[in-house]
């Protein structure tokens, strides 16, 4: 039976996992205005999950199922975790798991989790295998670097030849963050690997791509199975629409009141704790309040406010004196 990857279209495009930024009601905005063909949740911590602490971060596995198809990112250290959560993450009916093997933040690094796992392969296999094993035939993916400080083919090379369905590379090192250009002339050495060790894992590129235009050309210039967009989406909320400067016309109200959407259907979703996750919410507030007169103001000003109802007062106030 093929795994729901294997029935995608080429060149598949996939929303990328971000932190505090791909939640349920995000997710939600992306697929009402121009839907990709997956998407991931944000990073979820498998230790966190198996701990006292594990009521913090439920939330970052709520879902509607209008997001589907849709994978769970999970990251963490403890292989006997990864394998319970995988166990958990099949029986909420995702449609498949990804584990973060590149995200550079230092703390987590610090910790041995995510990129620090491409210095540690011991332990890089237990997880995939112990995630594999618990997941019981739901795929799974790895989205990892380039390397840790320096290019590293090896690590791909190690990753390809373990029970994966898909591997997703963000075409830089952990040591490049986001500073340099993703080095995409590097996905053909990879790809080059895959087809000598499995050709059946499908290959994602992932980083600059703004949008699907975008996409388009790098998946037909290095021929890779998918395209991941990222922070591109928090540019233009419509990326992985065909037309690549939608968002560029639509009118100030109509992005006021979308962002009025995000709002409210956030504080729907998080109601019991949407105050003190205000400033989850106001991390969009440039997304869908730039580029107009007044702009820059009006998010000084709701970004001072400490609840959805004085910030929606001050948006239909504003729409008001337009």
């Amino acid at each position: 039976m093929k795994n729901f990857y294997q029935l995608l279209p080429k060149p598949f495009f996939a929303l990328a996992p971000m932190d505090d930024v791909t939640d349920t009601v995000f997710r939600q905005i992306i697929v009402n205005l121009a839907r990709p063909d997956y998407m991931l949740t944000e990073f979820v911590n498998v230790d966190g999950l198996m701990s006292s602490g594990r009521q913090n971060l439920e939330s970052k596995l709520k879902f509607s199922v209008q997001e589907k198809p849709l994978i769970a990112q999970l990251w963490g250290k403890n292989p006997v975790n990864f394998f319970k959560v995988a166990q958990e993450i099949k029986a909420m009916n995702f449609n498949g798991i990804d584990l973060n093997m590149g995200c550079p933040d230092k703390t987590v690094v610090r910790n041995g989790c995510c990129s620090a796992l491409i210095n540690n392969r011991q332990l890089a296999k237990e997880i995939i295998l112990a995630t594999v094993d618990g997941a019981n035939g739901l795929p799974v993916s790895v989205k990892t670097r380039l390397g840790f400080n320096e290019v590293d083919l090896s690590w791909h090379e190690f990753l390809l030849g373990l029970p994966i369905q898909l591997l997703t590379v963000h075409l830089r090192t952990k040591k490049d963050m986001s500073k340099v250009f993703a080095r995409w002339d590097y996905i053909n050495q990879i790809k080059k690997l895959r087809d000598q060790i499995n050709p059946d894992i499908l290959l994602v590129g992932n980083g600059d791509v703004d949008n699907k235009k975008t996409g388009h050309r790098l998946a037909q210039q290095y021929q890779v199975d998918g395209i991941m967009i990222g922070r591109g989406v928090l540019k233009n909320p419509l990326a992985f629409s065909k037309e690549a400067d939608c968002w560029d016309q639509y009118s100030i109200i109509q992005k006021i009141n979308l962002f009025k959407d995000h709002l409210n259907n956030f504080n729907r979703v998080y109601f019991d704790s949407v105050d003190s996750r205000l400033f989850k919410l106001f991390k969009f507030a440039k997304l869908y309040l730039n580029g107009f007169n007044g702009s820059s103001n009006l998010r000084q000003h709701i970004m001072a406010q400490k609840s959805i109802e004085a910030v929606n007062k001050i948006l239909d106030d504003f729409i008001d004196n337009l």
